[in-house]
């Protein structure tokens, strides 16, 4: 059976026939849902069969539910549930009690999401938080100890395993350290490989729960200057794969963020060439459903097929 090795989003909360053809035609190996797509639970479970029935499969279909404020299912029709630097907060105070908080918060948000047929969320961020990371991160990161966030971000996978749902470890090998938004471009790190491998050791650690990672759209001094982590083979080769470890299923972040250069074609290809197993395309910035439909004609022209997925 070939898959196209990509996860493409929609354009809103009923899948339009245009897409359904796509989705017959292209067969991507998953799909995201968008804040655009999710109104209510019945909507959104009756839009995750239709998918699955447009692809032909049980194809798994994430979202990015993290708390806080990256959260596609919002109040008051879902839970509010915290952003990851509150679990960092409590575990400050008493490490038992926000480990099994954070563990328990995931498992709740799990079956919510489990429960509507979401069984992949890309979440938690493993970044490493510093007095400088950017707000793009900022409390999405669960502490600025590395015991913190390898202790919560295992509390999290655990939490969403629990119910029925594989979380996806991010942003790979470390974004921690960016000034800069990735949405808008690319972020420079320039410390030097003594300070990166402290965001090196958590993911490491992560790595031994999580069969899913993401790539940060970020570059290293240290390692290749000026060549973001997703289009690296050097980066996801030496270090995502070699020194952390990462034996899982390697996704891309966004390939609609504006940190990489070049057309979406570009990017996808550079991207899979580097080793990144499936392209992931959100379309976050668009809103009208041609212009949608577009990238997403083209992210799975670039991700070529995978024949070994089922």
């Amino acid at each position: 059976m070939s898959i196209a090795a990509c996860i493409t989003s929609i354009s809103g909360p009923v899948l339009l026939a245009e897409e359904r053809a796509f989705l017959r035609e292209a067969r991507p190996w998953g799909v995201i849902l968008m804040g655009r797509s999710c109104q209510n639970r019945a909507q959104v479970s009756a839009l995750v069969s239709e998918i699955k029935s447009a692809i032909g499969r049980d194809a798994l279909v994430f979202i990015d539910q993290e708390g806080g404020r990256v959260a596609r299912l919002k109040p008051p029709e879902w839970p509010r549930f915290p952003a990851a630097g509150v679990y960092g907060a409590l575990y400050k105070t008493d490490k038992a009690s926000g480990e099994e908080a954070c563990r328990l918060g995931h498992q709740l948000m799990g079956v919510e999401l489990s429960d509507m047929g979401l069984h992949a969320d890309c979440a938690p961020v493993g970044d490493l938080r510093q007095t400088t990371t950017h707000d793009a991160i900022g409390d999405r990161s669960f502490g600025y100890e590395v015991e913190a966030v390898v202790t919560l971000g295992l509390a999290a996978l655990d939490g969403l395993s629990q119910a029925g749902v594989a979380g996806c470890i991010k942003h790979m090998p470390g974004q921690g350290r960016a000034v800069v938004d990735s949405h808008y471009d690319l972020p420079s790190i320039a410390n030097g490989l003594s300070a990166l491998e402290q965001d090196f050791d958590v993911f490491a650690k992560l790595a031994t729960k999580a069969v899913m990672g993401m790539t940060g759209h970020v570059s290293y001094d240290a390692l290749v200057p000026g060549e973001a982590a997703t289009v690296s083979a050097q980066v996801i080769s030496k270090v995502i794969r070699g020194r952390i470890g990462f034996d899982g299923l390697l996704m891309t972040d966004d390939l609609g963020m504006n940190a990489l250069g070049g057309d979406l074609t570009s990017r996808g290809s550079r991207a899979r060439a580097a080793g990144c197993d499936i392209l992931l395309h959100c379309s976050g910035f668009l809103s009208d459903p041609a212009e949608i439909l577009a990238e997403m004609e083209q992210i799975a022209g670039a991700a070529g097929e995978l024949t070994d997925v089922s």
